[in-house]
């Protein structure tokens, strides 16, 4: 695990560095809106349709839905409180419940999983993220940002409009396969795997890109304290009571409690620019929050 995140590591401040030199004149943020929308329109969806192609969906897909949901739900409901009990503004407490409740579970699990645990951890993150994570940041996630924020859409959207992207045509394809009993054809399987490679090295690039060190300040600190300890010590402490009751075999139990760990997730900034949330916040619970994972994660390794 440690030399998983020191190599981890190293790619995402070439990410970082990135942001500071500015090649060719390319911002962070665009160099970083083109690497994630080819990431999310085209590698991930082959990564999609390879791996769960080739993996049994059934009752195990239903438990990591039920495990991510409810942690889910349990970070939304602790950071609410918090911010109940501190008397955060609507702007802070919006992107406080977004940070908190949401982890990076593709952007930062995918990679970190796969060194640590080996290829078919990859079948793992994925569920955890199309089967809970996903519908809960477009449904869920998105009501709590228009509450707290200011509504920007003239018609709201349809709450299942989120299926309408091509990682969950991709999955509706693969699921669609895998439960005919369709074999993969090999010349397929060799180009799948080797898009599917591209994926977490983009990843983690990426996430470099979108640390943002100036967002760190004094005035965010105190909003900054309660998400790191809801998502990277409360979720996955109470997560092992949740996996366990939902008699979750290891090392799919790790994996997944490994998965529900992760920092704050890096699409919430754009939700909070959407909505008129607190922006700088969040960036800053973002950076923040990966940082500390370099700690947390090993600790939670050798605990699952």
């Amino acid at each position: 695990m440690t030399t998983t995140l020191i190599q981890m590591t190293v790619l995402m401040l070439c990410g970082a560095g990135w942001r500071l030199l500015t090649p060719n004149g390319l911002g962070a943020d665009q160099t970083r809106q083109v690497l994630t929308s080819v990431v999310y329109y085209f590698f991930l969806p082959a990564m999609v349709l390879d791996v769960l192609w080739k993996t049994d969906i059934g009752m195990e897909s239903l438990k990591f839905s039920a495990l991510g949901i409810s942690l889910i739900t349990l970070g939304i409901v602790a950071s609410w409180l918090v911010a109940r009990l501190f008397r955060f503004g609507p702007a802070q407490t919006g992107a406080v419940i977004l940070a908190a409740a949401f982890p990076n579970t593709t952007y930062l699990g995918l990679p970190v999983l796969e060194q640590a645990y080996g290829p078919w951890a990859r079948s793992v993150v994925i569920q955890m993220d199309l089967f809970a994570a996903a519908p809960m940041v477009f449904t869920v996630g998105i009501l709590l940002a228009q509450h707290y924020g200011q509504a920007v859409d003239p018609r709201p959207k349809s709450p299942l409009g989120f299926l309408n992207a091509p990682p969950f045509w991709a999955a509706f394809v693969a699921v669609a396969l895998s439960m005919n009993h369709v074999a993969q054809p090999q010349w397929l399987g060799g180009l799948l795997h080797m898009l599917s490679g591209a994926v977490a090295p983009l990843m983690i690039f990426s996430l470099g890109l979108a640390l943002s060190w100036r967002a760190i300040s004094l005035r965010n600190l105190p909003y900054i304290a309660p998400v790191a300890l809801i998502k990277l010590m409360m979720m996955p402490w109470i997560g092992m009571a949740i996996a366990d009751g939902l008699q979750l075999a290891n090392p799919q139990r790790a994996a997944a409690l490994l998965d529900m760990a992760m920092p704050s997730m890096v699409l919430g900034v754009v939700l909070c620019d959407r909505y008129r949330l607190d922006s700088s916040l969040y960036a800053a619970a973002v950076t923040v929050t990966t940082g500390l994972s370099l700690l947390s994660l090993p600790f939670w390794f050798g605990v699952l």
